[in-house]
């Protein structure tokens, strides 16, 4: 994971077992998934724990990676992109996913004809995007240049003439506001080819983590949480790389005790995968 060049990160809470009362721990998820601008690398993802939310863990997570990060806003996340951060800052760029979000939850409401707007103009980067999904950064960035750039750019003009005549204080405003302070985070995408306009791939991977809650309820200590992220990383990253976690699992529970320490590496999910292709093939 710590040899990508992008990275996808976010985080969810999960309750872990304390005196008397449960406390509210944290699962950050750091995502590989180069499969929109055709990289080469499988997909993967790696859970951490840790009893708080804290952001000098993402200095213990990341020690020594730099590379981009894409996040939500939270404010843990900006200490790795300062300019003294050794051995370089991280590269922040933004979800636009996220920025939706609220802007569409006004829209929805029916309430806020400038959220509509909003969307409708926020929707045509969508359009735009989804058209060079699998293409690599060279061919990327010609065409964000020529269509998205220009889309862009109207759309942060049309915001800031748009806040100037409501209050400050409005819904609306707070939620286009949300964009607008993090301008350059957000327009990133515009000069990189291999920045996605969203965090997608980190949110998709905690969704197994939410449903997870209502049945298994609560880590029973820090170590479970710690097992928790582990078991996560392997089961999330069989299913990134559309293998059947429980015939992965089992397999290499099977193996990997009779497995030498130079072939670990073929029992990686997406090794194990090719193997297993492989050996179907030469069936009768």
């Amino acid at each position: 994971m710590l040899g990508a060049n992008r990275l996808h990160a976010d985080d969810t809470t999960v309750p872990v077992l304390a005196r008397s009362r449960t406390a509210t721990g944290r699962l950050w998820n750091y995502v590989r998934n180069d499969r929109p601008f055709g990289g080469p690398a499988p997909p993967a993802v790696w859970f951490r724990y840790s009893r708080d939310c804290r952001g000098e863990h993402f200095g213990d997570h990341l020690v020594g990676w730099t590379g981009i990060l894409q996040s939500d806003a939270y404010g843990g996340y900006n200490w790795l992109a300062d300019a003294k951060r050794l051995p370089a800052p991280v590269i922040a760029a933004g979800c636009w996913a996220y920025a939706r979000r609220g802007l569409f939850k006004l829209a929805e409401a029916g309430r806020a004809p400038l959220a509509v707007e909003a969307v409708r103009r926020i929707d045509a980067i969508f359009d735009a995007e989804r058209a060079l999904y699998g293409t690599d950064p060279e061919r990327r960035l010609p065409v964000r240049s020529e269509t998205t750039t220009p889309t862009v750019t109207e759309l942060l003009d049309w915001m800031r003439q748009s806040c100037a005549r409501v209050s400050a204080k409005a819904p609306v405003a707070q939620a286009m506001a949300y964009l607008l302070r993090r301008a350059e985070t957000f327009t990133r995408f515009l000069d990189d080819g291999r920045i996605c306009l969203t965090n997608n791939a980190a949110e998709r991977a905690l969704r197994g983590i939410a449903i997870g809650r209502k049945a298994w309820l609560f880590a029973g200590s820090d170590r479970g949480g710690e097992r928790t992220a582990a078991l996560y990383s392997l089961i999330v990253t069989a299913k990134l790389s559309d293998v059947d976690p429980r015939a992965w699992l089992a397999d290499v529970l099977a193996r990997i005790n009779h497995q030498p320490m130079a072939k670990l590496a073929d029992l990686l999910q997406w090794n194990w995968k090719a193997t297993q292709n492989a050996s179907s093939q030469m069936a009768p």
